[in-house]
């Protein structure tokens, strides 16, 4: 055990003596170049002069494209909030001209009800020719023939009126009341007659 704690205090000291060495020993700094003092210039992203900056009112992003309307393809979008340099507006102010690197000639059109411009006024700008569409959409005749349908006017069928209406009419029952020619009253009083007879009959029977 006091053999292990004299190696490890040997090599500490070994160590610690090493280290000394090596700080005593001169540099030559002849090889390393100075470093400029100088202060750079930090670059900024505002533009100078009008600027459009993306209504905050909008979806996510707005369109770029080539040409001051609809029909001119989309080169790219502007996020909310996102500014870029003005350069001019069409003849009727929808659209506004800006700086748009990465496309050809730099500069691209944005709806001028997107964005707010500020400040200064911006010139009239010639638009660029209108881009002719890919194809030609026609319609062919013969397929579209087969779509039209001719209805034919024809004449209404000529009304019968119906035949008049029979009600038929019953004679009135004379022989209400009677019974094949008898009064129903007598009927009525044979059918007590009897009725008393015959009790009184069975009443004495029963005596």
């Amino acid at each position: 055990m006091r053999c292990r704690w004299l190696l490890i205090f040997f090599v500490v000291v070994s160590l610690i003596g090493i280290l000394l060495a090596l700080r005593s020993l001169p540099v030559d700094a002849s090889g390393m170049a100075q470093q400029p003092t100088v202060e750079l210039p930090t670059v900024t992203s505002t533009p100078s002069g009008p600027v459009v900056t993306v209504r905050r009112d909008q979806e996510e992003y707005i369109n770029v494209r080539s040409g001051p309307g609809v029909f001119f393809p989309k080169v790219g979008v502007l996020l909310l909030g996102q500014q870029a340099p003005a350069k001019g507006r069409s003849a009727g102010g929808d659209w506004i001209l800006i700086s748009y690197p990465g496309v050809p000639g730099g500069v691209a059109w944005v709806y001028a009800p997107f964005v707010n411009v500020s400040p200064g006024a911006l010139p009239i700008v010639e638009p660029p020719p209108t881009p002719t569409p890919l194809f030609t959409p026609t319609i062919d005749a013969t397929f579209a023939a087969q779509f039209i349908i001719t209805i034919e006017p024809t004449r209404l069928p000529t009304f019968t009126p119906p035949p008049p209406l029979a009600i038929p009419t019953f004679p009135a029952d004379t022989n209400q009341g009677r019974l094949a020619g008898v009064p129903m009253g007598f009927v009525i009083l044979g059918l007590l007659a009897s009725g008393i007879f015959l009790g009184l009959f069975s009443f004495t029977q029963g005596r």
